[in-house]
């Protein structure tokens, strides 16, 4: 096995990490925004921490490998349209989800102050600062540009 092979590999699972993250958070977003109990909120929340390390590892992965592959591999080359759309549409991504993980990060907070005080009833604010519509467009907008990528990776326009 070649090291194009394993950049590729690495790639892929790069990739792989990164949509299990974004399918992850879907999770904690519909839940978040089906509930108004502080108990269920944290507990929802504590999948944050594995999300949030397979979307640095998928993150950096696909970019660093993804550019290398392109370096090295004939016929390929970063200057491509393919390639830079796929860069730009990994920038909105990235920038996306961590202007969505700020908007929804007040939401985990006050359910974790609700906890430790003991309140396990219904929350009006909480309710409120869960369904963040700003938090679920910038979270679907990093969805659909990741979408975006692999439909890119995969036909690669303009190749």
């Amino acid at each position: 096995m070649g090291l194009n092979n394993w950049l590729l590999a690495l790639h892929l699972l790069s990739a792989f990490a990164l949509v299990g993250a974004i399918v992850l958070f879907w999770v904690v977003v519909v839940v978040v925004r089906r509930t108004d109990r502080p108990e269920q909120v944290a507990s929802a929340a504590r999948l944050l921490p594995v999300g949030s390390v397979a979307v640095v590892v998928g993150s950096l992965g696909v970019v660093v490998f993804g550019v290398w592959l392109a370096i090295s591999l004939d016929g390929v080359k970063v200057w491509d349209g393919w390639v830079i759309a796929a860069i730009v549409l990994w920038a909105i991504a990235t920038e996306a989800g961590r202007r969505s993980d700020t908007e929804f990060a007040p939401c985990v907070a006050r359910a974790n102050e609700l906890v430790a005080a003991g309140q396990t009833g219904s929350d009006p604010q909480l309710a409120e600062l869960a369904r963040t519509s700003r938090g679920l467009v910038l979270h679907t907008v990093a969805t659909v540009a990741t979408l975006l990528i692999v439909v890119d990776m995969i036909w690669k326009p303009g190749a």
